[in-house]
């Protein structure tokens, strides 16, 4: 039998360093990636709602980091990698998957390349191990916190805390002092608002999480960042991104340059020549029941497709879904979803859901 802690988690999960802060906050936890991650402080949808009108902090240590600082870190990152390094400089991010032979992709990944040369390689929680294996480097997870400050008030909470941190560029990646700690923070973020990600000294991640509170900004868990992602319409790992799932199919052509010779680029480029089988779309349904994972995508009494992520909407206020349909499938087609034997009345339409 597997012992667990105080928030039910098994004690082999790892957790972040501002686990003890959470379980203060009274979090509701809940396993990511081998993580032991807060799911909801008060509320899923309050804190979905906090983001999309003020400002939310999440805790996404559970995000991976290898750092690379050898001089030639940029053509290994190039040569392995989908996204061309060169089209961006240091100070910059960049989102990119690395592939397996067959073009599927094995992790989506955030670049922070730091002004001084320094890449800091962003996988997800699971694939952490599998991206240090193809690019080298060393794994700094632990050393760490990765604090996600979200929302159209960020920069006011920002503020107060550094000036030079408000001013963050959107994609820009800076070293600065927060509150005289030595940080990294990029203009980057998951929830379809502006906002910054900053990486924290462990030892110092309460601190600047408490300050970031006291600042304004609410707690907000793991299942506000998925609904706000999902009204965004970004993939997640696992459901639009994943085995047998290429960049072309998920509608993410644009992060893969076929010139840099990278692992499964053959086949891309085999997949280019033919089309793709199937596509990824957004539909909006009718009511408030979700529409879920796995649920059958019908028109005309036919399956066309399958959902692979569905949630309710709190800013829209209906049901949402992304769904891997056939490609002649056009936005503005009636389908109908299955859930458990109920047929709910959708959409196809054009994603974000939700643009800010």
């Amino acid at each position: 039998m597997e012992h667990t802690g105080e928030s039910g988690i098994p004690l082999s999960e790892k957790h972040s360093p501002l686990h003890a802060v959470h379980l203060e906050l009274g979090a509701k936890f809940a396993s990511f990636g081998g993580w032991s991650m807060p799911l909801e402080y008060s509320g899923t949808i309050a804190e979905h709602l906090a983001c999309r009108t003020s400002a939310a902090i999440f805790d996404v240590s559970h995000l991976g980091t290898v750092r690379l600082s050898d001089a030639h870190a940029p053509e290994t990152v190039r040569a392995t990698l989908t996204n061309d390094l060169h089209k961006i400089e240091p100070g910059r991010a960049q989102y990119t998957h690395l592939l397996d032979d067959d073009g599927s992709v094995l992790d989506d990944i955030i670049i922070w390349w730091h002004p001084n040369g320094t890449l800091d390689v962003m996988p997800n929680a699971s694939n952490t191990d599998a991206v240090r294996h193809a690019l080298g480097g060393t794994d700094i997870t632990t050393t760490r916190a990765i604090i996600a400050l979200q929302g159209p008030d960020w920069s006011s909470v920002a503020s107060q805390l550094s000036d030079e941190l408000a001013h963050l560029g959107r994609f820009r990646v800076n070293n600065l002092e927060v509150l005289g700690v030595a940080c990294t923070a990029a203009g980057t973020g998951y929830t379809g608002e502006r906002g910054i990600e900053l990486a924290v000294p462990s030892e110092h991640a309460a601190e600047i999480w408490n300050a970031l509170r006291a600042a304004g900004a609410t707690p907000a868990g793991l299942g506000a960042r998925d609904t706000l992602r999902l009204e965004a319409g970004l993939p997640l790992h696992g459901h639009e991104l994943g085995p047998g799932i290429t960049p072309f199919q998920a509608g993410l052509g644009w992060v893969v340059s076929l010139d840099s010779g990278c692992r499964g680029d053959r086949a891309l480029k085999a997949e280019l020549e033919r089309g793709i089988h199937r596509k990824l779309v957004g539909i909006a349904t009718e009511g408030r029941r979700p529409p879920r994972a796995g649920a059958a995508v019908v028109m005309s009494g036919q399956s066309i497709g399958i959902v692979t992520s569905g949630n309710f909407s709190p800013t829209l206020q209906h049901g949402i879904a992304l769904a891997f349909v056939t490609p002649d499938t056009q936005v503005g087609a009636s389908v109908h979803i299955d859930v458990r034997g109920t047929l709910l009345d959708g959409k196809v339409v054009t994603t974000p859901f939700v643009r800010n």
